[in-house]
């Protein structure tokens, strides 16, 4: 029998490193998309799965949840909130209070509504992962990006708040921290940057591959960084 990972933006710059790990291990794979040149950054796996849906919508999160969660063979096991974004503002007496909300919305409202679909049907197996992408930047903040800080520091107080609500269902919520992610998108906007100090999307992925390995069962509520060398 083998187990099913729901991973949110499993087609972006960490995502595609991230969906290819679990393959490698033996996962079933759910990723959810919204446009379809989404699909043509995945790659063909008889044990990926793909579903249209848009996460900021609780419905679609729950018919993404329920396709995670329909193979009697390989059940939900872990949940893996990939999606957010970043963009820089000004500081605060500068910045719209829209440009602020949207980057709370972005990085948060998926997160929330994606766990709370796939929580029963974790309770229900038994137990499993859920693993959220939080940033350096919640705990290292910089001028001119209030928004995505802020919403960055949400997904770890959310990941705290579950943490300690679905202990004695034995489904255990963790945090990672990266700092700049070595992807093609970052690299074109900092291409003066030492991209060698950056952290990849494949070591990311095992440090999420295992925490959603039975090995980490007594790991629950960590933020565990990812900061690479930079």
């Amino acid at each position: 029998m083998g187990t099913t990972a729901l991973i949110t933006g499993g087609s972006g710059g960490l995502g595609q490193g991230v969906t290819a790990a679990f393959l490698d291990a033996g996962w079933r794979v759910v990723v959810p998309w919204i446009t379809e040149a989404e699909l043509e950054l995945l790659p063909e796996h008889n044990n990926l799965h793909t579903v249209r849906a848009d996460l900021f919508e609780a419905a679609d999160a729950e018919r993404a949840a329920t396709l995670a969660a329909s193979d009697g063979d390989a059940p939900l096991g872990a949940v893996l909130n990939l999606v957010g974004g970043f963009a820089m503002s000004g500081r605060v007496h500068e910045t719209d209070i829209a440009e602020f909300e949207q980057q709370l919305r972005l990085n948060l409202r998926p997160t929330y509504l994606t766990s709370q679909a796939a929580l029963p049907h974790l309770i229900a197996n038994g137990g499993g992962s859920i693993a959220c992408v939080s940033s350096r930047a919640a705990l290292r903040p910089f001028s001119g990006a209030a928004g995505y800080i802020t919403g960055k520091a949400a997904v770890l107080s959310l990941v705290d708040a579950m943490a300690a609500e679905y202990k004695r269902d034995n489904v255990r919520v963790n945090a990672v921290l990266p700092s700049v992610i070595d992807t093609p998108g970052n690299r074109a906007s900092q291409p003066d940057a030492d991209h060698s100090k950056w952290v990849s999307p494949a070591e990311i992925a095992r440090v999420l591959l295992f925490l959603c390995a039975p090995d980490s069962g007594v790991v629950s509520g960590a933020h565990v960084p990812v900061y690479g060398t930079g």
